[in-house]
């Protein structure tokens, strides 16, 4: 039995001729770009959210860096950021000129709040904070601190789609929510696609003016945006999807809870779940001191494994230029070091999460 770390082509099945029939249906509309899959889609998931305003962009690296073009943070600003994130969060703020100030995560795999004030400058705009994997962040005391100081916030949750701290969705907490569907994503359409929400009408305009080539009206070019909208048919799969989606995170907790309770290995570390906070699952991701060991034991067991991720973005030829040199950020090189995701995937048999299980057990 060969089993992926993940397996699309199961979370398609599973609503098959849904999405075929959304295919169909949006083929034969003759409307293709920003039409009503896109203006129904943006309604339907900022009522998930609970936020006045979702607009559709083209991925989530947009979002991000669409969100902090349109808040104006630029040249000589910086932006805090968690040091353990995916590179696309910093690659949002780097895009617009702005410099990204590492934090470095707590034992949840998120931004440690309690290290973000001694952080703030006289050139600090706003936060960043990423929930990672799919758990919300401890979103109370950011929330307070971007408040004492002015500074803006906003949410990388483009692992967290529904996930929630104290009762409140990711994405609802600050100035802007960005989100990404990805197709591996809880929420994942069938290619690239994105989101920003946001609670201010200002902004909502703003983004939705910059995201069709800076045109308020067809022709009239208002700002110097880009292109980089939702595509109708994407929108319609995320329609179908979204429809789903509540069962779709209960079916991975569940099994994410069959290998919180069944993993045993003295070897590895199991995730853990902030008070507060609830996680949605976008990986499953272990620690191991032997990780490289781990890896190839569970390969050669036909088993498939993610590092999410290995390289942080401080260390990565990409960001040489900030001169962040290695062990500046301890904690975020630990878990690059030791992390690893074991395979979670909505249509996963029990069976082969049993073959999992009794492999990693057995190491």
């Amino acid at each position: 039995m060969k089993i992926m770390p993940n397996r699309l082509d199961r979370g398609f099945y599973q609503y098959q001729e849904e999405f075929e029939a959304k295919a169909l249906e949006v083929l034969r509309s003759g409307w293709y770009v920003l039409g009503k899959e896109v203006e129904s889609f943006e309604n339907e998931f900022a009522t998930y959210l609970g936020v006045k305003h979702c607009v559709g962009v083209a991925s989530g690296l947009d979002a991000l860096w669409i969100a902090f073009r349109i808040l104006g943070i630029g040249t000589g600003d910086e932006v805090i950021v968690q040091g353990n994130t995916y590179i696309a969060s910093v690659m949002g703020i780097t895009i617009n000129g702005a410099t990204p100030v590492f934090v470095e995560p707590d034992e949840y795999f998120n931004i440690d709040a309690s290290k973000i004030e001694e952080k703030i400058t006289g050139k600090t705009k706003a936060v960043l904070v990423v929930h990672l994997y799919g758990q919300a962040s401890n979103m109370k005391p950011v929330a307070d601190l971007c408040k004492k100081y002015n500074l803006r916030l906003v949410e990388d949750c483009a692992q967290s789609h529904g996930a929630e701290f104290g009762g409140r969705m990711t994405g609802t907490f600050g100035d802007i929510g960005c989100f990404s569907f990805y197709p591996s994503k809880n929420l994942g359409a069938f290619g690239d696609a994105g989101a920003i929400v946001t609670n201010s009408d200002r902004i909502a305009e703003d983004v939705r003016i910059f995201r069709n080539y800076g045109s308020e009206k067809r022709y009239y070019n208002k700002v110097v945006g880009t292109n980089s909208r939702l595509d109708e048919i994407q929108a319609g799969f995320l329609r179908v999807r979204l429809c789903h989606l509540e069962k779709l995170v209960r079916e991975k907790r569940v099994l994410c809870e069959r290998y919180l309770e069944n993993l045993h290995n003295d070897k590895i570390m199991l995730p853990k779940i902030r008070e507060g906070a609830t996680h949605i699952w976008h990986q499953f991701v272990i620690r191991t001191e032997v990780r490289n060991e781990l890896i190839k034991y569970l390969d050669g067991k036909g088993i498939g494994t993610i590092i999410h991720y290995p390289i942080p973005p401080h260390l990565s030829e990409a960001y040489q230029y900030l001169g962040i040199k290695e062990g500046s950020l301890p904690i975020t090189e630990k878990y690059a070091k030791t992390v690893l995701s074991l395979p979670l995937y909505n249509g996963m048999a029990e069976e082969e999460q049993e073959t999992v299980i009794d492999a990693v057990n057995r190491f």
